[in-house]
């Protein structure tokens, strides 16, 4: 906080609600001009009144950390993780879950009205499930000179938590992690090492494990740690890839070697897909089957175009109620193992981007599914969409800010909400899913 502040800590807020992001929203005393700043403040709930201390102050709001509660709301609970509050992963676990599901439904209708301009005119209807040990893939950052640790950035930092046990991950993904620590030592023989990425499969019982590497690597210190983990675990293989210091799959990603299968084999419903190191996958274990279902259960139709396809989720059930369905993917490892599981299912699979993918196509779809990454679809691809004259769109989203920016383009072009849910595919936490399925 700045030496000129003019707030004096510590201050007494009133919680309004919750936003996106995880924090809590109040307001603070409004100051000489009539001015009253919005304060953020984490792991509260709507409604509590807290003691807090300013933490940081910008020209229209303030950060703060509460360091008191007052007035607790009945919806508090005591986290089960004992790194709660410290670690960045989660954010709600002071909450009961039926109460998290209210306060992500309330997130999403709001950012709707606000930023869409859309009152939905049908139920948001709410998918969850277990909300302990869904997550099948953590990755993890690793210091392997020094003390060694394994663990996730504390909150609001760029600095490692050590992590022994996680509840949100699943059974196998948290024994793995207690493999690592023991195998502290031959950790410390591969300094280059950034990150470990363990990914369980369907049922829990195989791993593939990824090794996030400096382009610069001792091939025998990396190919000792691998026998290690190989000995220890159920892994179907290890791969090494380069660290680009980002979790989002772009082009960048490379594999640089693997000691063992490179890929895991995942069934989702009657369906198998190969998953490569590096490719993305849904990481809701409890969930995905469901979510399937959600987006191509309902429809049938001539023809079917899956855009951002990754390996291929929702183009194979697609298959079953079309007669054709092409599938594109912009990143190449993904779109390899989209090409291997589309092959014997008659699916064409496209490697590329969606933009030039849609500014060439000539064929009309009776259904499109779009599952863009956090950053949305943009105008751009939204024109280019509706220039497609599909009837139906499925947009499938985990970011309900540019979700709702696409929204209020696609209904200007005449498209009309006429189904949506939100899939808590993240528990403890304040993201969330959604679909909509649009029509004209």
């Amino acid at each position: 906080m700045s030496a000129q502040s003019s707030i004096l800590n510590p201050v007494l807020l009133t919680i309004e609600k919750l936003v996106y992001g995880g924090d809590g929203l109040a307001r603070l005393v409004p100051d000489a001009s009539g001015r009253s700043k919005a304060a953020f403040v984490p792991f509260v709930l709507e409604g509590e009144r807290v003691e807090a201390e300013v933490t940081e102050e910008r020209p229209g709001f303030v950060r703060a950390q509460a360091t008191s509660i007052v007035e607790t709301s009945a919806a508090r609970v005591a986290p089960p993780c004992p790194l709660f509050g410290q670690c960045g992963g989660c954010h709600y676990q002071h909450a009961t879950y039926e109460h998290q599901l209210a306060a992500k439904r309330a997130i999403l209708l709001e950012t709707l009205r606000r930023t869409a301009k859309l009152e939905l005119p049908c139920e948001l209807e709410t998918v969850s499930a277990e909300p302990w040990q869904f997550r099948n893939r953590a990755r993890l950052k690793v210091r392997t000179q020094g003390e060694f640790a394994i663990g996730y950035h504390g909150f609001g930092s760029h600095e490692l938590l050590p992590v022994r046990e996680c509840p949100i991950s699943s059974p196998l993904v948290n024994r793995a992690i207690a493999v690592c620590w023991d195998l502290a030592e031959t950790f410390h023989g591969v300094p280059e090492l950034r990150e470990v990425q363990l990914f369980a499969n369907h049922d829990d019982t195989r791993l593939l494990i990824e090794l996030y590497v400096e382009q610069k690597f001792d091939a025998a210190s990396i190919e000792k740690l691998t026998k290690a983990l190989l000995s220890a675990l159920p892994a179907e293989g290890v791969a090494v890839l380069n660290h680009t210091g980002s979790q989002e799959e772009s082009a960048a990603k490379k594999v640089l070697c693997t000691f063992g299968p490179g890929s895991l084999t995942c069934r989702v419903g009657e369906f198998e897909y190969r998953v490569s190191a590096g490719a993305f996958f849904q990481t809701n274990r409890f969930l995905v089957e469901r979510m399937v279902e959600l987006v191509c259960a309902p429809y049938a139709g001539r023809s079917a175009l899956d855009l951002y396809a990754g390996v291929g989720l929702f183009s194979l059930p697609l298959r079953r109620a079309f007669a054709e369905v092409s599938a594109v993917e912009a990143s190449p490892i993904s779109a390899a193992d989209l090409r291997a599981n589309c092959a014997q299912h008659g699916i064409r699979a496209v490697e590329g981007a969606t933009e030039p993918f849609l500014t060439r196509s000539g064929g009309r779809y009776d259904l499109v599914v779009v599952d863009p990454p956090r950053a949305g679809l943009g105008e751009r691809i939204v024109r280019a969409l509706a220039r497609l004259h599909s009837p139906r769109i499925i947009y499938v989203s985990c970011d309900p800010s540019t979700l709702s920016r696409d929204l209020r383009l696609l209904l200007e072009l005449g498209f009309r909400a006429e189904r949506a849910q939100l899939v808590d595919l993240f528990p403890q936490t304040f993201h969330m899913e959604s679909i909509f399925h649009l029509a004209r």
